[in-house]
């Protein structure tokens, strides 16, 4: 039992009382961020489903046109079209603490400003469908790049989450009870010391007492 392995004395008390106050402070902290973590992991949740929803229709449309195009086209004149890409896409990587979870933010930037600076083909031997796909790759980009943010942020944010929640049980079930016993064994103890005490102070008073008493009742020798 954890109460027997601590000394019973005043200074041990005072030590376990403050470990119990900064036990129940760090238990109501560490459930504020568990509870604050949950709810933006969830709202994250919520935004993957949307954009991986989205992404996915994106892609399955740039793959019809393809399929239409590779349709209408020569193999030759389609790789052809495709062998050089028109833009450049530069990828910049940071962070933002959130709940002190360093989660990634990525932007990107590309080589002309120009929204439409993607066919790297002319329009004469090539179909419309090749453009429609090329257009669809091109505008499903941002969410792509955000939907591979959301993901690892909900990683991270899930891998903290459990980490608080392990932190707090251990302070709910372990530390904080152990912190309360320790204190009650140490009062308990304290007492019963203070009770022996007083018995024992009482005792030798009442030994004082009959001894003065027997020394007043002795004779007194005439000289």
């Amino acid at each position: 039992m954890a109460s027997t392995q601590v000394n019973p004395t005043r200074m041990e008390l005072t030590k376990q009382k403050k470990k119990l106050v900064t036990a129940v402070r760090g238990h109501k902290l560490l459930k504020d961020k568990r509870d604050e973590l949950m709810r933006q992991f969830l709202e994250l949740v919520r935004e993957n489903m949307e954009l991986r929803l989205k992404v996915e229709a994106g892609i399955r449309s740039a793959n019809t046109n393809f399929v239409i195009a590779k349709a209408g086209m020569s193999e030759e004149t389609l790789n052809t079209a495709l062998m050089a890409p028109k833009q450049e896409v530069f990828l910049e990587t940071g962070k933002k603490n959130v709940m002190s979870v360093d989660i990634p933010v990525f932007e990107y930037k590309t080589r002309t400003a120009d929204a439409n600076d993607i066919y790297s083909y002319g329009f004469a031997f090539t179909s419309s469908d090749l453009d429609g796909a090329v257009k669809s790759l091109a505008d499903i980009l941002p969410d792509m790049l955000r939907l591979a943010e959301i993901e690892k942020a909900c990683q991270l944010m899930s891998a903290e989450i459990e980490k608080t929640r392990r932190r707090v049980n251990a302070l709910e079930h372990v530390i904080i009870p152990e912190a309360q016993k320790n204190i009650k064994y140490i009062t308990m103890k304290l007492d019963e010391n203070e009770r022996s005490t007083q018995i024992r102070l009482m005792k030798v008073k009442d030994m004082m007492l009959e001894e003065a008493h027997h020394y007043k009742e002795r004779p007194v020798r005439e000289a």
